[in-house]
Order: C-alpha cells, then sequence, then structure tokens
C-alpha cells in the first residue's frame, strides 16, 4: 500500500478496510460505526492539546510505523499525512490508547501550526466556552 497522503481508503473483503496494524493492536480498539477511532494530537513539549482527527486501522499502522501522523479524512475520503502539504509536520513521540479502546492520545514534536487556520492549536482557533456551575459542587 503507498504511503502517499492521497490515496483511497482500501476495501478489504464484506467491505472491511485491509491494514497492516499489527492484529492485537487492532483486535484492541473500539471503532465507531465508520470503523474510525479518534485520535487526540498532543504537544510533547507542553501537554497543549493541538487537534483531534480520526484514525482507521490503516491510519494507525502508517502513524505507528512512519514516525509521522497520519489521518483518515472523513471529508474528503482518503488518508492524510499532517505536514504534507503545508509543511506542519507531526513527528510521532508516542501513542497511547485509552481504557475503553475507542480514544488514541499522540503526542508529537510539533512543526509550525497545528490547525489549517493558521493558529498552533485548533482549540486557539476555536476559543474558550463559558463555563456556568450549577449549584453543588461537583
Amino acid at each position: 500500500m503507498p504511503d502517499d497522503s492521497t490515496s483511497p481508503r482500501p476495501a478489504g473483503g464484506a467491505g472491511i478496510p485491509t491494514s497492516s496494524l499489527d492484529p492485537a493492536v487492532a483486535a484492541r480498539l473500539k471503532r465507531d460505526g465508520a470503523g474510525l477511532v479518534c485520535a487526540v494530537v498532543q504537544e510533547a513539549a507542553t501537554d497543549r492539546v493541538l487537534m483531534v482527527g480520526w484514525m482507521d486501522d490503516e491510519a494507525l499502522a502508517r502513524t505507528l510505523t512512519s514516525g509521522r501522523v497520519t489521518f483518515w479524512s472523513r471529508s474528503r475520503g482518503e488518508y492524510w499525512r499532517k505536514g504534507d502539504t503545508s509543511g506542519h509536520v507531526q513527528h510521532v513521540r508516542s501513542v497511547e490508547l485509552d481504557c475503553d479502546g475507542d480514544a488514541l492520545l499522540v503526542r508529537v514534536d510539533q512543526v509550525g501550526a497545528a490547525c489549517h487556520t493558521g493558529e498552533h492549536s485548533c482549540f486557539d482557533a476555536g476559543g474558550a466556552l463559558a463555563v456556568t456551575r450549577g449549584g453543588g459542587d461537583a
């Protein structure tokens, strides 16, 4: 399978995507109805959350073996490796799976902006929301 970011998502038998992901890792994942797992990307140097993306088994396999973060683009319907067009590369430091198997924490060394808006973090671009607390301590 090519490593470029524009190759279409392959379909295996019965509509199941083919993948080079280690079967032991694949067995631990809890995917959504589209076969995807949420990937939270965090900057290793600052612990700042940079962005959220989606990975299928093949995107995770590419991320684990290439040293660069690869996502499945739901809007474009293709794999994309962060930074291939913008130069804003994410070098993988570590990948962790949460206790339920339905989310990944990808710690990276970020080069340039992580957000497509040009902001360092997608959460800088989105901004803070007002929080109001109801009665009682939580």
